[in-house]
């Protein structure tokens, strides 16, 4: 049965109160003096210049942009950046990100993390900002390993991993980046590919142009100590069978020659995967990125399946608008000051909460 927004198309918003850029911009001029190091073939370097490249379309101008990181691989970023930056502590870049945020709202803030950063010892801080909506654009590079520490598996690792800390294989269920970020209430959700530049940049500028927080996963391939776990999506035979590009208004079909598509079960309600007929076409499902309610695109977040990659939609699961959490808080603060004038740091300090110790 096919879907359709019952709020009507979206209307993409701008930063508003981040200043333009006085003059034209280049790639070249996101490009830091810092060497590149990551391992030779990394994925990440696919990423960084896509968003070098992108940067310019934002037109905001290099010292109202700000990256901020964590710890792991591509937690380099900041460095690369001809941008402000601040590479953090670990798990904890979401956290920075939102003092950042909130206190200075002429800013541009990224957020770049890793699957092992973001979702284990990060994970808190994560769903927080997610739920608050604040004003972040979150890049989450998803390799399913732990790379800068060699080789561990990751909140992402499929069961059955075998790695240095699981040498009889990982009994962990794997966290699916996506789902989680739906549920907990996130307004932009999407996924994309490091190697699929045009994809990525499509993404990118969707995200920018979303007011609150925004969460892109980033399949990336470490060639090093996870070669390959995204092959069923990048070699062009698998991929035509195993991806499922997801485009708002548009009837979710993939494959050679769209022979496939995606339909809601009329007994269980689950979505599930057909070949298209004539009896079935009219029930394909039409994408609805801007549906209020986050509960068939998290059904279409399950349909991959986690060890062979197979179904894997990518794209924008959601986008829909909810009170921003800076803007929130900015009001709260000015109703504050015009209902009690300027603030006086000393009495509250020593209000009337407070009390003698007799001893």
């Amino acid at each position: 049965m096919a879907e359709t927004s019952t709020t009507g198309p979206r209307t993409p918003q701008t930063l508003s109160l981040v200043p333009k850029a006085t003059a034209a911009q280049s790639m070249k001029d996101f490009k830091s003096d810092q060497e590149v190091r990551w391992c030779p073939g990394c994925g990440d370097y696919a990423i960084l210049a896509a968003v070098q490249g992108f940067m310019p379309e934002l037109g905001v101008a290099r010292e109202n942009i700000v990256f901020v990181s964590g710890i792991g691989c591509s937690s380099r970023f900041p460095y690369y950046m001809n941008t402000y930056g601040m590479h953090s502590i670990h798990g904890r870049a979401p956290a920075i990100a939102t003092g950042l945020a909130t206190s200075r709202r002429d800013l541009s803030v990224w957020v770049v993390t890793g699957d092992g950063d973001a979702l284990s010892i990060g994970g808190n801080h994560l769903i927080h900002a997610l739920r608050r909506n604040v004003n972040l654009k979150i890049l989450l590079f998803n390799n399913r390993i732990y790379g800068l520490t060699k080789g561990q598996y990751s909140p992402t690792s499929e069961r059955g991993k075998i790695t240095k800390s699981t040498p009889m294989g990982s009994l962990d269920a794997p966290f699916n980046p996506v789902s989680l970020a739906l549920g907990a209430e996130a307004s932009f959700v999407a996924r994309t590919i490091d190697s699929d530049r045009k994809h990525l940049t499509e993404v990118l500028r969707q995200a920018a142009a979303h007011p609150g927080t925004a969460l892109i996963e980033i399949y990336q391939n470490c060639n090093i100590f996870n070669d390959g776990a995204f092959d069923a999506l990048k070699d062009k035979q698998q991929a035509d069978q195993a991806l499922i590009r997801l485009e708002h208004g548009q009837p979710i079909r993939f494959g050679t020659d769209a022979a496939h598509g995606v339909v809601r079960d009329a007994v269980s309600g689950d979505l599930r995967v057909v070949t298209v007929t004539e009896d079935n076409e009219a029930d394909l499902l039409v994408h609805d990125a801007h549906a209020a309610s986050p509960t068939t695109a998290f059904a279409l977040s399950r349909l991959a399946d986690p060890d062979t990659l197979h179904h894997t939609p990518i794209g924008v699961f959601r986008d829909v608008e909810r009170p921003v959490y800076d803007t929130l808080m900015a009001e709260q603060l000015d109703a504050a000051v015009d209902q009690k004038g300027k603030g006086d740091l000393a009495a509250l300090l020593a209000g009337s909460d407070t009390w003698t110790v007799v001893g």
